[in-house]
């Protein structure tokens, strides 16, 4: 049997992070109560964001353009790259302000359980980032999970080939389990600031 259109509507609403049979359902009679105030702006800006919004060639970032505002961006450092697990952690720093650097979003973290590796990762893009730029310093603002962590040694172990190249990631202030996207702006600032050199 055919599934109904609300159905169908729930179910896709239900696929989205964070977001169970229930609130689908809660979302979906939201919009379709007043299907013209609430679901036709919706189903534009998807349709906008679809044709507009794509995926930056160098640094993963998601943007209008290609490469994106902050790679085309010749006030932001150079010399120094930010790697991150996803496009959210970027946009927190970026929210914040205090970093003026470039970014590499890597596209998660090392997860055996969920079948990524480091092929599933833009790995191989960064050190291709390294080896053609003049690159001082990677910063790896990543996840203190166990899968964050396992990524930073081997992002760093991959990295080791680069000798005039200093690596380092946050330090105190993020918590053990803690991901990023999730910390408060003191926070960040302070692990970002007090980063330190991984050995």
């Amino acid at each position: 049997m055919e599934q109904s259109p609300i159905d169908k509507l729930i179910n896709d609403i239900s696929k989205l992070p964070g977001l169970g049979r229930r609130s689908a359902q809660r979302i979906a009679l939201f919009l379709l109560k007043n299907k013209d105030k609430n679901l036709s702006p919706l189903i534009e800006s998807l349709n906008l964001s679809y044709d507009k919004i794509i995926e930056c060639h160098n640094c993963g970032n998601i943007d209008m353009q290609n490469p994106c505002n902050v790679c085309s961006n010749n006030l932001r450092d150079r010399k120094t790259i930010c790697v991150v697990e996803d496009v959210s952690d970027l946009w927190t720093f970026e929210k914040i302000g205090f970093y003026r650097g470039l970014y590499h979003v890597l596209g998660g973290s090392l997860s055996a359980i969920h079948g990524i590796g480091t092929d599933e990762l833009r790995l191989n893009n960064l050190i291709k980032r390294v080896e053609k730029n003049d690159v001082n310093e990677i910063i790896l603002a990543l996840s203190t999970t166990m899968e964050g962590q396992t990524t930073s040694f081997v992002i760093s172990d991959k990295l080791e080939q680069f000798k005039d190249l200093t690596v380092t990631r946050l330090a105190q202030g993020v918590p053990m389990g803690g991901e990023v996207h999730y910390l408060d702006e003191n926070t960040l600032s302070t692990a970002f600031q007090a980063r330190k050199k991984i050995t």
